[in-house]
């Protein structure tokens, strides 16, 4: 009895002792700041989503006579020279705005967040992600065929990044914060908030940390709340109520998902391809979007339903109210638009193209499954759904997220069975053949190979600068000479090609020179130091992952 007394009095030391560590732990990380932020940046994302669509509207009223996003009908109630003029105006404003007030001469997207969080949460100036949001913005009222989501990624996320600098954040808290305003913008242009934190994980964060989780979700509701009070609570798709006919049809939702590979993987080509020949064609930059401009409008002349989101049209697509010709043939037109809008450099995102191209392939593959086997074929609108959903994750590189938003846009799970095969099948098969999500190819052409893996990543972005340390007192023991005393390093050498340099040479440490003027030493480096901040950051990342 006495024992049992003993410890019930030494029970609230023993709890203090255990509760002390944890409450510090969140406190350095600076947790109680990102709670209460996370949801005023949900906040201020959702409000920013809502003006990015209303300006869209206002942009296309002029030439189309509806603010809606249904515009397909719109288009094809205009005069020829109207569908013709209208891109290529809009690419005249966009020219000059990207030619004269952009500092990166281009509209930012989802690339740039990634690349963001990669930095440490840095790296989205407040002024190039407005004017990335006006320009998107003339894009797609204009026509350009693209999406609208990607850029409302990046303009909450630029809005995030401004709100973390008023604060003395660490940077595993200010990714933190970038991914809570991905999630916000998200959540606002689906009213999907569960793939919101789902795509703020997968995409940005690239991992599923639970200190993440809290404002993460606070950000999302946030943005979901604010999106619902101003739009209403409806999915942005409203179709009939599908099922699965038989479970024979496994094997067809697997053909699907094969189709959808093969659709994911043509339309990354097109992107690629399209904007390399583009880079290699001189021309001003303030022409580009007005010559890809006058195409696109030629292409929306004879098919309207290609201009802008494109939502209508997948609409009529997952109502099963196109037939198989004109889904085809929209498969086709909408890629060659897509790759033309960006290439041309335009606003937009690949989001909204990945779920059109996707629900034109899965309708055109329920009329054919329903014609071969009428018996055992679901109706092809429910095809198109799963189409929908297995192109976007294949291009995107998203399969979790993707999948949740179907679920959200459609108001439906109980395709879940057919939707999981068909999206893992596309996405592996993607995968297998370009090794990275459009995105991620995006970021290769900069340099930046963040899928490569935490450790090649740090490897290439570590500088010598970074690791070395202070140069010999002595202003005689500084000067060098390179031709005769032996290896150095610049300080803007990476990690790993420092680490290379120490392997050739077998020296314990080199001096370190400017880039351009190897007569001085600015610093030692050491190659158990630079081991040793690898090391550590290696270490404090996979904590961040983990905690």
């Amino acid at each position: 009895m006495r024992k049992i007394i003993e410890t019930a009095s030494h029970l609230p030391d023993i709890l203090i002792s255990w509760i002390t560590p944890n409450l510090r732990q969140y406190r350095a990380n600076r947790m109680h700041v990102v709670w209460v932020v996370s949801v005023a940046v949900g906040a201020l994302v959702a409000l920013a989503a809502i003006a990015f669509r209303t300006a869209i509207g206002l942009v296309q009223w002029p030439w189309l006579r509806t603010t809606t996003e249904f515009t397909m009908q719109a288009a094809a109630s205009q005069p020829w020279w109207v569908i013709l003029c209208a891109p290529a105006v809009a690419g005249l404003i966009v020219g000059w705005i990207l030619h004269k007030f952009h500092p990166y001469q281009r509209a930012g997207g989802v690339a740039d967040v990634i690349e963001a969080r990669a930095y440490g949460g840095r790296g989205l100036p407040l002024k190039a992600g407005l004017w990335s949001a006006v320009v998107t913005a003339i894009s797609l009222g204009g026509g350009a065929s693209a999406g609208r989501e990607g850029p409302v990624v990046h303009l909450g996320a630029t809005l995030g990044a401004a709100v973390c600098r008023l604060f003395q954040l660490p940077d595993s808290a200010r990714r933190i914060l970038l991914a809570c305003a991905v999630a916000s913008g998200v959540s606002a242009s689906f009213n999907a908030p569960i793939a919101g934190v789902l795509f703020a994980h997968e995409v940005i964060l690239g991992h599923y940390a639970v200190s993440a989780f809290v404002p993460i979700v606070l950000a999302s509701v946030m943005g979901t709340l604010l999106s619902r009070l101003w739009f209403g609570n409806v999915a942005a798709f409203e179709i009939p109520q599908y099922e699965i006919t038989s479970y024979l049809e496994i094997p067809a939702f697997a053909l699907l998902g094969l189709t959808c590979a093969a659709v994911a993987i043509i339309f990354q080509f097109a992107l690629i391809g399209t904007d390399w020949t583009a880079r290699n064609i001189s021309m001003p930059l303030w022409l580009r979007p007005v010559v890809g401009g006058f195409a696109v409008g030629a292409m929306g002349v004879f098919f309207p339903g290609i201009l802008g989101v494109g939502y209508e049209a997948t609409d009529l697509a997952l109502r099963h109210e196109l037939p198989i010709n004109t889904l085809l043939t929209l498969l086709v037109v909408k890629t060659a638009a897509t790759a033309i809008t960006l290439a041309s450099r335009f606003g937009g995102g690949i989001f909204s193209p990945s779920l059109y191209l996707g629900a034109m392939t899965g309708g055109a593959f329920g009329l054919i499954a329903a014609s071969a086997f009428p018996e055992m074929a679901s109706s092809h609108g429910l095809y198109a759904i799963l189409g929908m959903g297995a192109v976007a994750a294949a291009v995107l590189g998203a399969p979790f997220s993707t999948t949740v938003i179907v679920f959200e846009l459609t108001g439906g799970y109980a395709l879940s069975i057919a939707l999981l095969l068909s999206v893992s099948i596309a996405t592996g098969l993607t995968q297998a053949v370009h090794g990275k999500s459009y995105f991620h190819w995006q970021l290769g052409m900069r340099g930046c190979f963040v899928n490569e893996g935490l450790h090649q990543f740090l490897s290439e972005t570590v500088k010598v600068r970074d690791f070395m340390d202070p140069p010999p007192e002595s202003e005689e023991d500084r000067a060098f000479n390179p031709g005769e005393d032996g290896p150095y390093l610049h300080d803007t050498d990476s990690l790993e090609s420092a680490l290379k340099s120490f392997d050739s040479c077998g020296k314990a440490s080199l001096p370190v020179v400017h880039k351009g003027d190897a007569t001085k030493i600015i610093g030692v480096a050491r190659h158990v130091r630079g081991l040793r901040y690898f090391n550590s950051a290696l270490i404090k990342a996979t904590k961040e992952e983990h905690h």
